[in-house]
């Protein structure tokens, strides 16, 4: 069940397309931001592949490559998700994110799971929302 939400933040972001797989195509992406996390004042970054499959949606992942920076200390992410292109040159990502927190203000999110939506404009400019999964 999908339970509060529990940040938001505002990045921008810079791709760049890597050797594929087969006829496929891979993308990676870099985004960099702020925003608020577990009610903390966040500065984030991360870098993210994104494969496209054959029925032209996008499976992405960022292995252990997030950082949250809270004034207290950091935490990392692990990431998953399901995306597809936007008709206006965009694209919109849903999945799961995995933080290990060592700042205090941030560690509630340790061994919780957590639901986000990804959506980046034709510009680059992406808004990230999180929920926790109960």
């Amino acid at each position: 069940m999908l339970g509060e939400k529990i940040g938001s933040m505002q990045q921008t972001t810079s791709n760049k397309l890597l050797p594929g797989n087969g006829a496929l195509p891979r993308f990676e992406t870099t985004a960099e931001g702020s925003g608020t996390l577990a009610g903390t004042e966040v500065q984030g970054m991360a870098t993210y592949t994104a494969d496209m499959r054959a029925d032209g949606t996008l499976y992405g992942e960022c292995p252990n490559q997030g950082l949250v920076m809270a004034a207290d200390g950091v935490a990392t992410f692990t990431a998953t998700g399901i995306g597809t292109f936007t008709e206006d040159g965009g694209s919109i990502f849903k999945g799961m994110v995995y933080f290990q927190a060592s700042a205090p203000s941030l560690s509630s999110l340790n061994g919780k799971a957590v639901v986000y939506d990804w959506v980046v404009d034709p510009e680059g400019n992406a808004s990230w929302d999180l929920w926790e999964w109960k």
